[in-house]
């Protein structure tokens, strides 16, 4: 069954690959409803929808039929003038608005470009295992580093995790279904260590995105096995996102499929 946050949260973790964000901004149904999602009463939600739309900012094919997006641009402002305890909501809708303001991307008709079919997507909710970069701030010491082990060998769905301490970096491979923020919370429990995810715009250039901590829900382990089991690797062909297949066009719909059903159910008559 899905619900807000999930269906925001997937989009979020198909953002963050440079290569879906074309593909996500031209389905008829995912914008539409992420502009809606920016009126939600949730936190968690409209924090991670504007995430998602800054992700989806980065790709200069992307600003125009953005900002052009009935509603995008006001429902932003709205954000900014929030302020008080949703400060880091005000601050991100600031950021986005002002990526969607600036006079650079050549003109692109609003739906223009709305033309890929939902199955470019495989269902990426099957998929066993990905993985995360997160930049650490604190991660200067051994000692520290040792912190940050004990708190993500807590977390439930953690596979496996490698350090560079020069970069005050951590990859985590993790189960498909544990978000990101899970993580940031368990860091940010050791009270001396906060973490932000580490992606990479269309430019190549590696940006620190900061992750909302206050209310996300982290599973710990109850006992730690020696191994992962099998079925719960990681699989090797993870390379990709996304990929073409033809092999499923006839299926019932892939999960971007899916959630664009979920918002138009939601929004419209």
């Amino acid at each position: 069954m899905m619900d807000a946050l999930a269906v925001v949260t997937q989009l979020r973790d198909l953002a963050s690959e440079p290569q879906n964000r074309e593909a996500i901004v031209q389905d008829q149904g995912c914008l539409p409803g992420l502009v809606l999602f920016l009126d939600h009463q949730d936190s968690q939600v409209l924090y991670s929808t504007l995430q998602t739309l800054r992700y989806l900012a980065e790709s200069p094919l992307n600003i125009n039929i953005m900002k052009n997006e009935l509603g995008m641009m006001v429902s932003l402002e709205n954000l900014m003038e929030r302020g008080g305890a949703n400060d880091d909501i005000a601050v991100l809708a600031q950021e986005v608005h002002g990526i969607l303001s600036a006079p650079e991307a050549p003109r692109t008709p609003e739906r223009s470009r709305r033309k890929m079919k939902p199955q470019f997507f495989l269902n990426s909710s099957n998929k066993k295992a990905k993985s995360v970069t997160l930049h650490i701030q604190g991660l200067d010491t051994t000692d520290k580093r040792g912190l940050c082990e004990d708190a993500l060998l807590k977390v439930r769905g953690v596979i496996s995790f490698t350090f560079q301490m020069a970069l005050r970096r951590c990859t985590v491979r993790i189960r498909a279904d544990l978000s990101t923020e899970s993580l940031a919370s368990a860091i940010a429990a050791t009270k001396v260590l906060t973490a932000q995810q580490v992606v990479k715009n269309e430019s190549g250039e590696e940006v620190l995105v900061p992750l909302c901590t206050s209310g996300a829900p982290v599973q710990e382990n109850a006992s730690l096995p020696d191994y992962l089991p099998e079925d719960e690797s990681p699989e090797r062909d993870t390379d990709k996102a996304v990929s073409r297949t033809t092999a499923k066009q006839d299926s019932t719909g892939s999960w971007l499929n899916a959630a664009a059903g979920f918002l138009s159910k939601t929004f419209y008559w």
